[in-house]
């Protein structure tokens, strides 16, 4: 009987590959993971300014609300592409791989914790170096229509929702980013895992979901034009506070944990039998093709 081969990691060889790669971010140098998640911030901040410019469309806004949203939600995930394939450190991917890692016992938890406050810095400075510096000094959005783009997006992300709204933005919002993360790593070439980020992230931001390192770049730079008010202490609030909480249930729980319990407990899976020299034993299984995932972990 004729089997359908599938050039791509299997899902459980890709919480493997999770887990591995959640072992050697875990364990890398700080510095370097600071330099990582600098990089990180930075680049995801680029893809916020793309949104926003997109948006700045009055016509379109008041007549095609849904349109110009679904338009920004397809220029957005290049984002997340350029930090995956060049193998930067954003904090809302880390929830899910060092989780894995450390339920795993590949990782303690202090350096997992440790991963994630590293991170989360790092992803901030970088994110206010390119609102400052290069959006802010650079005038990028200090001219209508993008500057009151800015100052709306920014004023509606605050103001509008409340806090228990946030946080669960928040959870749909990585669990999406790690699905993302994970079809990413699922494909064997560029083009498969350009295809496997990118609908995740359109989905997430065509919902208006919170990220919150997306929201290090919408809402500082919201303040930095004056938008009224938005300040620093309601930002730690709304800003951060409930979109960090989310974002970490949603990676570290809802993907994180689900995986390594459906495919790494106690060397369980759904691989429907294999064995570990790749022998296919049922029909299931034989659909997928198999290859070792002792090889080096690319951009993941």
């Amino acid at each position: 009987m004729a089997t359908v081969s599938l050039d791509a990691f299997s899902p459980a060889e890709v919480v493997e590959r999770i887990a591995r790669a959640g072992t050697a971010k875990g364990n890398m140098r700080l510095d370097k993971v600071f330099l990582s998640a600098v990089s990180a911030g930075g680049m995801l901040a680029f893809a916020c300014g793309t949104a926003l410019s997109t948006n700045a469309s009055p016509w379109f806004q008041d007549n095609a609300p849904g349109l110009i949203r679904t338009i920004s939600a397809l220029v957005f995930p290049y984002g997340l592409c350029m930090i995956i394939l060049t193998g930067a450190d954003l904090c809302t991917g880390s929830f899910m791989y060092t989780t894995v890692a450390a339920l795993q016992r590949q990782l303690p938890w202090y350096r997992m914790l440790l991963h994630w406050f590293i991170t989360f810095w790092g992803n901030l400075c970088g994110s206010l170096f390119v609102v400052a510096i290069i959006f802010g000094y650079g005038g990028i959005f200090s001219a209508d229509p993008y500057k009151s783009e800015a100052i709306s997006f920014a004023t509606k992300k605050q103001l509008t929702p409340d806090f228990h709204e946030i946080l669960l933005r928040g959870i749909g919002c990585n669990w999406l980013v790690c699905l993302a993360c994970f079809f990413g790593m699922q494909g064997r070439d560029l083009a498969s895992k350009v295809l496997g980020i990118w609908w995740p992230i359109f989905a997430f931001v065509s919902m208006g979901f919170d990220h919150v390192v997306a929201n290090m770049t919408f809402i500082p730079l919201g303040i930095w034009l004056d938008a009224p008010g938005l300040s620093v202490g309601l930002y730690i609030w709304k800003g951060i506070i409930p979109t960090l909480i989310g974002n970490i249930l949603g990676g570290g729980v809802f993907a994180g944990t689900y995986f390594w319990y459906m495919y790494l407990l106690n060397g369980e899976g759904s691989m429907g039998g294999r064995t570990s020299q790749g022998e296919e034993v049922d029909v299931e299984a034989a659909a997928w093709s198999h290859s070792s995932w002792s090889g080096c972990l690319g951009p993941f």
